[in-house]
């Protein structure tokens, strides 16, 4: 049923669930109960797998944490701390209901109506169409690495992750500066 809705409609609501949340006071509360449960029923409707979700938040609970550990550095850190958590974690849920019930081509060409900005909307379909670009030549650089280390070890592993991540981001510049120039021999501007 909410696949059906209109694109506009959807990212919207999105939107502005996500802008009440941030709004919402700085320290856990009762109010809290009501996007969530907003959430949680859209959850059925969106038809939106357990494992999907589950997996998905789990990739961003790392961020998550990241960010909220920041917060108890400041004076009353608890409160703020569980706020953070608490919002991040609706707001990634909302986006992730958005997502599973909108095609991102369609979220692109509500953003370019709303009037962003065409480079934006450009930088964010060309990153949606080399995400898996990336994941394959990282997938690829991690069988390498796997065909050529014998000895199993967590300081060797560690290394060898951080030099696949370095090597990555250099291979990913090189790729993003060639197709970049192979746009503007294209007349691309």
């Amino acid at each position: 049923m909410l696949h059906r809705a209109p694109p506009g409609l959807k990212l919207g609501s999105a939107l502005v669930i996500v802008i009440a949340i941030v709004l919402m006071p700085r320290r856990p509360d009762a109010l809290y109960l009501l996007p969530a449960a907003l959430l949680l029923g859209l959850w059925p409707l969106a038809r939106m797998p357990l494992g999907f979700a589950v997996r998905r938040m789990l990739v961003a609970e790392f961020f998550i944490l990241g960010m909220a550990l920041l917060t108890l550095l400041a004076p009353e850190a608890l409160p703020v701390f569980l706020a953070a958590l608490i919002k991040s974690n609706l707001s990634i849920f909302a986006m992730l209901l958005l997502i599973w019930t909108t095609p991102f081509q369609s979220i692109l060409q509500q953003l370019r109506r709303l009037g962003l900005p065409a480079v934006m909307v450009t930088t964010l379909a060309l990153m949606y169409r080399y995400l898996p670009v990336l994941a394959e030549e990282s997938s690829r650089m991690q069988r390498a690495r796997a065909s050529r280390t014998f000895a199993p070890g967590r300081r060797l592993a560690w290394h060898s992750l951080t030099t696949i991540i370095g090597q990555l981001f250099v291979r990913a510049a090189d790729r993003a500066e060639r197709i970049y120039l192979a746009m503007c021999a294209r007349g691309w501007k």
